[in-house]
């Protein structure tokens, strides 16, 4: 199993060549993020490697300061301010290293914590056929993106690796035709060819205040880093019913709570049902490392959920123990998408507020969309990941509905297996003389026995 654990010489190298080294070290092991977390005597550092936090290497208190201070200055961080947060941007570390580094500093109760984020938009660069899109997903989302005007919204959890795709899908619009302006905060990765916003708050320079100035800019392409607000919202489908394609994000776990956020926005119904063109919802999951995976039999609930949601019967399915090429069987990580294009049933849906089941049957069923549960099985039954990481990201029920009793049972019958082993009074060796809990009793009965058990002289009366 690959280690990511390092020992350093901290008592004899300089302090600058060691934060040089652990950057580059978690760059070289395809982390996301660089954790410096002070304790009360040493500074406990983590890599987040495939989603998972691991830890790296741990600090004495002798070179603590020292090493925040170091990260602070290459950062262009305040070194005198230890009592706010900020944040701050690692520009050029050396080493043909060509990537974005962010830096956010929180002060906590034992010093200052530190986080470096390794942004790589290299799969950006890379284009929409390499994000791990099947073909019908791939198709329909170069169906939305030839539309001349209306909304595109990307959505999933923080780290889902939803600005990827936006950047992939601007790398394809970018074209010498057409005017591109984003607004963005922060401004995640600089593209040749277009205008590039990074908002400012502190300074009056707002979401809403420079969409109200872009449309004012002949835009042909607008993109949003992120709906946050309702102003922001308003704005953006107002824009696109005026002939402007509009792409952004936002926060959901799917096409059905999308549509409901935007909603919840105080977006007009009528507008949002013609605005809104298509929903991409993703989700990253822990690859399997190709060299270790075998083929395990199925349990149960997943043959229940195999075909439930698929409608295969399926016997086997891949995991993977750890070797020295991966971490705990997983190498790497992948998307999982739900791509819905919105026809007219689904905008008359939206406008007349049918209710949420209705929408469901036509979002999945009619329009024939592809769930993000059901793209997540496909690719374990390619052997590219596992059903436990389909789980992990996944809430079942969303796509089943509520009221799906089959798929409740089986879940029910898969937490009993998890639980199996637990020892319980009934196969414990020792058995107890008298029951823990005696047999349901009465309220005055219950009363009587906890006067009972009270000193006479503590009555009630002298309470």
């Amino acid at each position: 199993m690959k280690k990511v654990f390092k020992q350093y010489d901290f008592e004899n190298k300089p302090v600058v060549d060691i934060v040089n080294e652990m950057i580059i070290d978690a760059i070289n092991h395809k982390a996301s993020d660089i954790h410096f977390d002070p304790t009360e005597d040493t500074l406990n550092v983590r890599i987040r490697i495939d989603g998972e936090l691991l830890e790296y290497a741990k600090v004495p208190s002798s070179v603590k300061k020292n090493l925040l201070t170091r990260i602070k200055i290459i950062s262009g961080m305040n070194i005198t301010e230890t009592r706010l947060p900020q944040d701050g941007a690692i520009k050029n570390l050396g080493e043909d290293i060509d990537l974005d580094l962010r830096v956010s500093s929180l002060p906590i109760v034992d010093g200052e914590k530190i986080v470096i984020r390794i942004l790589d938009y290299r799969m950006s660069s890379a284009g929409l056929e390499n994000l791990g899109l099947s073909p019908v997903n791939l198709e329909k989302i170069k169906h939305l993106m030839g539309l001349p005007n209306g909304i595109i919204m990307t959505t999933g959890a923080t780290g889902s690796g939803k600005s990827t795709t936006v950047y992939a899908m601007l790398q394809i619009l970018n074209t010498i035709s057409r005017n591109i302006i984003t607004v963005e905060d922060p401004v995640e990765m600089k593209i040749p060819g277009i205008n590039q916003v990074q908002v400012m708050s502190e300074i009056g320079l707002t979401f809403g205040n420079t969409l109200r100035s872009i449309l004012r800019q002949d835009p042909d392409v607008i993109m949003i880093g992120e709906i946050r607000d309702t102003e922001t919202a308003k704005i953006a489908v107002r824009a696109s019913i005026t002939g402007h394609l509009v792409l952004s994000t936002i926060h959901t776990n799917n096409s059905l709570n999308t549509i409901e956020r935007l909603l919840d926005m105080d977006v007009e119904r009528y507008l949002l049902g013609s605005a809104l063109m298509g929903i991409i919802s993703q989700r990253l999951v822990k690859k399997l490392c190709p060299y270790c995976r075998e083929a395990k039999n199925t349990t149960d609930y997943e043959k229940t959920l195999f075909k439930k949601a698929l409608g295969q019967d399926v016997e086997q399915v891949y995991v993977a123990h750890g070797c020295d090429k991966c971490i705990n069987g997983y190498n790497g990580r992948l998307a999982l998408h739900e791509v819905l294009v919105l026809n007219q049933d689904i905008r008359d849906a939206i406008i007349n507020n049918i209710r949420k089941e209705e929408l469901r049957e036509l979002v999945y069923k009619k329009a024939g969309t592809i769930s993000l549960l059901q793209d997540g099985l496909e690719k374990v039954l390619q052997g590219f990941t596992t059903i436990d990481e389909i789980l992990r990201v996944i809430d079942v029920d969303s796509d089943f509905g509520d009221s799906d009793t089959e798929i409740k049972n089986a879940l029910i019958g898969k937490t009993k297996e998890n639980y199996a082993n637990i020892p319980t009074i009934e196969n414990n060796q020792e058995t107890l003389e008298e029951p823990l809990i005696e047999e349901t009793v009465t309220p005055e009965v219950f009363v009587q026995q906890v006067m009972d058990a009270i000193p006479s002289d503590n009555n009630i009366e002298a309470l």
